[in-house]
């Protein structure tokens, strides 16, 4: 069951990290601009890099239940980066801080379950071994996790979107030629 008060701790670290990078923002920031006191803020979270992890785990439940199925790799890829840009400063701020593993994970996860999910939409056929099946998932969880960590690592500069539509065009049929070499050993 959500708690009030959590979510306003949520809230109020997002829109801090929009003004600030997070190695400006303590727990006595937060716990005044919501208005309760340390204790609250301890009662819900061990510290601010475990409110950090929270939110963004938040958002891939809430990433994972509005996309149950990916029948294209662009959506999924646009829908990620969506919640980025909706995000643009407090997402920099986290990837630029000393808690940037916490996005990393993050990232990793989201990727990994965009593939998979895009993964169901294959056939992969009992010709393909499972150690194949494996190493091609792998190489577009990867890819994914590059695409956006090269981005961030840009600043967030070029346009996400037309480079995701772009190679999803170059990719074309890739995937299903993997798969048809995997099957040919």
């Amino acid at each position: 069951m959500p708690s009030f008060t959590k979510d306003v701790i949520k809230r109020t670290l997002i829109d801090l990290l929009d003004q600030k990078p997070l190695h400006q923002i303590t727990v006595k920031m937060i716990v005044e601009e919501c208005g309760i006191n340390r204790n609250s803020f301890y009662y819900h979270f061990q510290d601010i890099p475990a409110l950090i992890e929270e939110i963004i785990m938040d958002h891939l439940d809430r990433f994972i239940q509005k996309y149950p199925t990916i029948d294209s790799a662009e959506t999924a890829l646009n829908a990620a980066a969506d919640f980025t840009m909706e995000n643009r400063r407090a997402m920099l701020h986290i990837y630029q801080s000393a808690n940037r593993d916490i996005y990393e994970r993050y990232l990793w996860k989201e990727c990994e379950y965009i593939v998979s999910a895009y993964g169901k939409t294959f056939s992969f056929t009992s010709d393909i071994s499972e150690e194949d099946r494996r190493i091609i998932m792998h190489f577009y969880k990867c890819e994914c996790f590059g695409l956006v960590i090269d981005w961030l690592n840009r600043k967030m500069e070029p346009d996400i979107h037309r480079e995701i539509s772009r190679l999803c065009e170059l990719h074309h049929g890739m995937i299903e030629e993997m798969i048809r070499r995997a099957g040919e050993k």
